[in-house]
């Protein structure tokens, strides 16, 4: 249990019958007429939905720790993504469910940051951005360089993005794991 006046970003609480909602931003406010309250935006931990929600200052509210480790992505059993914690050396089997979109910049021996509550993997979160091979893509056709336009491009891991026409097969790229933008050729 946490006071509302022990706030503070990142902290996850536990709301609405076990929901588990982390603080994205919060504000003490002390209005000259009448109690101080705090003003929080919160993100519910599994969804990915925000709210607002306001507490009288000085409320209890049920805290949850969150145990996040780094683990190195070791191979796909069936619809399982199997971790292996680089520490004890155990494996951890995650579903498909709580790897989500970073299923789609995931090769053998990335490491990944995979947040369990109670035992139950959350959610598994990637860099920001990652390097991966392109597969294969179209050659670019010669003068159309200079018009800045796309062209779809298969990473290693099958996942397909739109890259700049001067982008070749094998060449290495910086991938945004957030939007699944390109951001730019890897100088070997």
């Amino acid at each position: 249990m946490a006071s509302t006046n022990d706030l503070k970003n990142g902290l996850v609480l536990k709301l609405d019958g076990g929901q588990l909602w982390s603080v994205v931003e919060f504000q003490h406010v002390k209005p000259g007429k009448g109690p101080a309250f705090v003003r929080t935006k919160l993100k519910n931990v599994l969804s990915g939905k925000v709210v607002d929600k306001t507490f009288n200052a000085g409320v209890k509210v049920e805290t949850a720790t969150i145990d996040r480790r780094d683990m190195q992505f070791s191979y796909m059993d069936g619809e399982y993504f199997v971790f292996m914690d680089m520490d004890t050396y155990d494996q951890l089997m995650v579903d498909r469910k709580a790897v989500g979109d970073a299923a789609n910049f995931l090769i053998e021996g990335f490491t990944a940051s995979v947040a369990q509550y109670e035992g139950e993997v959350l959610y598994v979160e990637l860099p920001a951005a990652v390097e991966l091979t392109i597969q294969h893509t179209d050659p670019g056709v010669q003068g159309d360089r200079s018009t800045g336009g796309t062209k779809p491009a298969t990473l290693e891991t099958g996942y397909e993005i739109g890259v700049p026409l001067f982008i070749s097969t094998g060449e290495k790229i910086k991938v945004d794991t957030r939007s699944g933008d390109y951001l730019g050729r890897v100088n070997s």
